[in-house]
């Protein structure tokens, strides 16, 4: 089940999980991760393009996309991590609930491009356009967390003012 409606009102972090997330060493681990992925994706991308395009690049085009996919596992697990020390639930928190749905489906595509890897189930083509819509899911799934970010530095000033008016 997803947030409740309260959700939608309730500022993305209480003074508490702030405090909590600015003191959490896996905040910076995320905020490494992350750029470092969308650089590999980038990279990525162009190399699997290259790879449908030409028929060449075969092999870096396969491996940028096992590259992807390990940071992918890291990002997921040191954000699991991340979130059950900011909200106290490995997964789902509702501040992240929808995030972390679609990052579900990311990790589904990427971990089924790497089982077709390894069964050879698939071919080059299959393999790469498996790989691109992998890469579309996690575009659409970086754009859901850079949204939340944004959200959440334009509260942070009222969440601020609101907690000290609280005391």
């Amino acid at each position: 089940m997803g947030p409740s409606r309260d959700q939608a009102t309730r500022p993305l972090y209480t003074a508490e999980e702030r405090a909590r997330r600015d003191a959490s060493r896996w905040t910076l681990v995320q905020g490494l991760l992350a750029p470092l992925q969308f650089l590999v994706f980038l990279a990525s991308l162009a190399l699997v393009l290259r790879t449908l395009a030409t028929g060449e690049g075969e092999s870096a085009a396969t491996l940028s996309v096992v590259v992807k996919t390990l940071l992918l596992y890291a990002i997921m697990i040191t954000g699991s991590i991340w979130e059950k020390v900011v909200f106290g639930r490995y997964l789902f928190a509702p501040a992240f609930y929808w995030e972390d749905m679609v990052s579900m489906a990311v990790l589904a595509l990427h971990t089924a491009y790497i089982a077709a890897l390894m069964s050879g189930r698939l071919d080059t083509n299959g393999l790469m356009l498996l790989a691109l819509a992998a890469y579309a899911a996690y575009v659409v799934n970086a754009a859901q967390f850079v949204l939340k970010l944004r959200s959440a530095r334009l509260q942070a000033p009222a969440a601020i003012l609101f907690a000290e008016a609280a005391r």
